[in-house]
């Protein structure tokens, strides 16, 4: 059956704004967020399309003492890897989220995003102490009430991750509709072999990425920090 939404400039406004608010959040409160707006959200992401129907994707939710032990294991992970860089065998990712090379305008992107953040926040490119501790925040979940893991069957292609993206997409869109904030997070996928057994994933799954989420903490200035997108006419080729 297919659905025609109501011919309103407000069904617009409110599907654009909810993508448009979309933002990586970097500061939450620790207000808890209902297990049935959980539910809800997760149930309406699952209408990503994916190829051949084959809804590859396979979540796990921690909250509580699950969220907190797995904060404490990869944190101490992350601090002795500092300790010793030799440590970094141990930790690898299992597919290539970012290129082995950068070239422009990519890197240009990178940088501007990275260093924007960083002076945000008073960190010069010498402050070793506090990128690190930046960068834990990444596995604080920054203080969100929820944590998402994304796991992929191993067996499943390249395609099911442009599946996955859409699904991911879907739960971050359909949690602004609910006033929560997101924080979609590849840094967990160096730490899969303490994550994929902490939640339980058997060992013909991948992490795919883990994800914050929760009640945004409007007053910290981190959340500030708005990321720019080129224009259309940079990405756009239009063919008569």
């Amino acid at each position: 059956m297919i659905e025609k939404l109501p011919d309103s400039d407000l069904h617009v406004a409110t599907v654009d704004t909810a993508i448009t608010s979309r933002m990586s959040t970097r500061a939450f409160t620790t207000q808890a967020v209902p297990q049935q707006t959980l539910q809800d959200i997760l149930q309406v992401a699952s209408r990503a399309p994916s190829g051949t129907n084959t809804q590859p994707w396979k979540v796990y939710v921690l909250q509580g003492q699950s969220r907190d032990s797995l904060v404490d294991k990869v944190c101490a992970a992350h601090d002795a890897l500092r300790a010793d860089p030799a440590l970094a065998a141990q930790y690898r990712e299992e597919y290539d989220y970012y290129p082995e090379k950068w070239v422009s305008p990519y890197i240009d992107r990178r940088r501007e995003n990275g260093w924007g953040l960083y002076n945000l926040l008073g960190i010069g490119k010498g402050d070793k102490d506090k990128m690190h501790a930046q960068h834990q925040r990444n596995y604080r979940f920054f203080d969100a009430p929820v944590g998402l893991m994304f796991t992929i069957d191993r067996v499943m292609g390249r395609g099911s991750l442009l599946d996955y993206g859409m699904f991911l997409q879907n739960i971050m869109v359909a949690a602004r509709a609910r006033g929560l904030h997101t924080c979609p997070q590849a840094a967990w996928n160096a730490y899969t072999s303490i994550i994929l057994p902490h939640i339980g994933a058997g060992a013909d799954e991948m992490l795919v990425c883990g994800m914050s989420l929760g009640y945004a903490e409007v007053d910290d200035v981190v959340n500030s920090f708005h990321t720019s997108r080129v224009a259309v006419s940079e990405f756009t080729h239009w063919l008569d």
